[in-house]
């Protein structure tokens, strides 16, 4: 199958070639980029700087996680609608309310993007690149399975397997990198528990947490299938993933066709087992496709909202002991109480203060920091024109930084989460409309789990106070978030 195939090694030569017309290339890219912006025959295109300028500016301010300051330094010289090339085409940034919900809930006239490194590292019949019927299709049978009534039916599990897996991973450690140990933990927990994998299947012969985080990086790379460089290496090891998926995939059609039933309660089922208006089962394509996307998906948002987590709790001692007197609470009141799936669903309900500060974490470090969509039509915006084939990019921090919506936007306050709700569109760490993240109700779920069984058997002391964030292309802590364990001995203790 093509989704397998990888690439054989070239000579140095070979290597310098390509890289020669790869230069030529974004050369002869940029001087059309600018003919174009500057002599377009339409009336009023958004204000904007050039290609290299931008593609430059803003890798390096998303390698220091200071995306957001980029997006409104550019506001702040050309308005809330403005144009650019920060991934090498032409690009209308919309910002603030109405921005974000233009692009997150037009159907006419705007569509997936269908950036080429996009494509190809989540495949041709993922989510994120479907329209329409399909869309809803496959929206709806991961809603339907991440949904609370789903999450409430194996939330025991869950915390079982977290419990298991720190006591694994941290039992006889003095030290740690919380942000390897975030990713190790949510990969295990979404293999197994949410997907539905055999235990055996996620380990160094099969699904490699190494192979995934490869793949991820691919979505932002220059899409060119050079050997060596990173693009090639995650379209390599996305066909590693895929041919495990495809394997299961198989190995659980056998098995259910033998049964004529399948005793599995997980998205992999669901994706076998629904139909489309014509009565079609899914293409073994859209499923390997759309179980990657899920993967990437889940593993980078959920460990980045749990490392970003750890990193405050690891600076912030008034926010720390407010969490673990309330993680403390929760951990008595379960003391000689059965458990079981409604006790455990109802704590982690209980958590609503490490909830609100996991919220105000998102609103300063969006896990989704923004998504791309594409026009098909020639459409207007803000009072100006952005032609069909322009790209649309929604951004979450302007609305996340703006004192109009957020009182003091530049103190961290978890409070401000306690009152009524926050208008649409204004609050999007998850995005929002019809592309809001399905996997929202699970990470909260297992962020809250893995928060509670850390935060009453240990506290630990940051090896690099206030290290700095890296967002590529979520963010996290720069250096691994190094800490030195404290085992604690009675967990109600203070």
């Amino acid at each position: 199958m093509e989704l397998f195939s990888s690439f054989a090694p070239s000579s140095f030569d070979f290597q310098m070639a390509l890289l020669a017309i790869i230069l030529m290339t974004l050369g002869t890219l940029y001087v059309l980029g600018f003919l174009s912006f500057n002599l377009n025959p339409w009336k009023k295109l958004p204000q904007g700087s050039s290609f290299i300028g931008d593609f430059i500016g803003f890798h390096t301010a998303m390698k220091a996680g200071k995306n957001g300051e980029w997006i409104r330094s550019r506001i702040r010289k050309y308005g809330p609608v403005f144009k650019s090339c920060v991934m090498g085409s032409h690009i209308a940034i919309l910002t603030g309310q109405s921005g974000n919900k233009f692009i997150l809930t037009t159907s006419d006239g705007i569509a997936s993007d269908d950036a080429p490194a996009v494509t190809t590292i989540l495949g041709r019949k993922s989510l994120i690149g479907v329209e329409g019927s399909r869309h809803k299709l496959l929206k709806g049978a991961v809603m339907n399975m991440l949904k609370p009534e789903r999450l409430q039916k194996f939330i025991g599990e869950m915390n079982s397997s977290i419990q298991r897996l720190l006591l694994q991973e941290l039992e006889g450690k003095d030290s740690v990198k919380l942000v390897s140990l975030s990713r190790r933990v949510i990969f295990a927990v979404t293999c197994t528990i949410v997907l539905g994998l055999p235990e055996d299947s996620v380990g160094e012969n099969s699904l490699r947490l190494e192979d995934l985080l490869t793949t991820s990086q691919g979505l932002i790379a220059l899409p060119f299938n050079i050997p060596g460089m990173l693009f090639a290496k995650a379209c390599k090891a996305r066909a590693k993933i895929c041919k495990v998926i495809y394997n299961i995939i198989m190995a659980r059609k056998l098995k259910m066709e033998e049964e004529k039933t399948c005793s599995q309660d997980d998205i992999v089922a669901s994706f076998i087992n629904i139909r489309d208006e014509e009565g079609k089962p899914l293409s073994d394509e859209e499923i390997v496709d759309n179980l990657l996307t899920l993967l990437i998906a889940s593993n980078d948002t959920t460990s980045s909202l749990l490392s970003m987590f750890l990193r405050h709790l690891g600076n912030d001692a008034h926010v720390y002991n407010q969490v673990f007197e309330e993680q403390k609470e929760v951990a008595k009141a379960r003391e000689g109480s059965p458990v079981d799936g409604k006790l455990i669903w109802n704590e982690t309900q209980s958590m609503k203060y490490s909830w609100r500060v996991a919220q105000e974490i998102m609103r300063f470090s969006p896990p989704s920091v923004g998504n791309f969509r594409i026009a098909t039509k020639d459409m207007k915006y803000g009072g100006f024109d952005i032609p069909k084939g322009w790209r649309m990019l929604w951004v979450a921090s302007p609305t996340h930084n703006d004192p109009d919506i957020f009182e003091e936007p530049e103190k961290f306050n978890p409070s401000r989460f306690e009152g009524p709700s926050i208008a649409p569109f204004t609050y999007v760490p998850f995005g929002g409309g019809v592309r809001i993240c399905p996997g929202n109700g699970f990470a909260r779920t297992t962020v809250l789990l893995v928060i509670h069984h850390l935060l009453t058997n240990y506290r630990w002391t940051p090896m690099i106070h206030d290290e700095p964030i890296s967002t590529n292309p979520v963010p996290f802590p720069a250096m691994d978030l190094p800490v030195k364990l404290h085992p604690i001995v009675d967990k109600f203790s203070s």
